[in-house]
């Protein structure tokens, strides 16, 4: 009789049942896979990036020569004019153009709830400085859940819509 009773309440399991886990499921969301982040962030590129980099230098700096005599201040104002541009669709929506067209969204890694305005910021520093250095851009294929460096350091993921 007790065995039927341990059976019942979890304690034990017969022959034919698999003991599951309590605590199996992460507090991390999974990560939307890397070919799916890569081609939204090809088409941010070219949706917005691109865009700005012709209005600066054509219309604001005046030309290609204006533009590599002034490289410091062109480059600047580029980098200003997206990080706006960026940081008002993750903070809007948490989507770019490219993320809402492959339907995943940046979202605060515990909660799941849009990001804030430091986070944001954060992000798209750690973005740029991953970028630079390079070799950083290989971090989420070492790692088993995927998240990148700037993932990391803001405390974001993105994940399937």
């Amino acid at each position: 009789m007790s065995r039927w009773r341990d059976i019942k309440q979890g304690k034990e399991t017969t022959q034919n049942e698999v003991v599951k886990p309590k605590n199996t499921t992460s507090s991390l969301p999974p990560c939307a896979p890397l070919g799916v982040r890569f081609r939204a962030f090809l088409t941010d590129t070219f949706l917005i990036t691109t865009p700005i980099f012709y209005i600066v230098i054509y219309f604001v700096m005046g030309g290609g020569d204006s533009f590599s005599q002034n490289r410091i201040e062109g480059w600047l104002l580029i980098f200003a004019i997206h990080a706006i541009v960026i940081l008002f669709f993750w903070l809007k929506s948490g989507q770019t153009p490219g993320l809402k067209l492959y339907e995943v969204k940046l979202v605060h890694t515990q909660t799941k709830e849009p990001i804030k305005v430091a986070q944001a910021i954060v992000r798209y520093v750690m973005t740029l400085f991953a970028i630079i250095t390079f070799f950083l851009l290989f971090l989420p294929f070492i790692r088993d859940d995927k998240r990148t460096f700037q993932d990391l350091f803001s405390n974001t993921s993105i994940i399937d819509s």
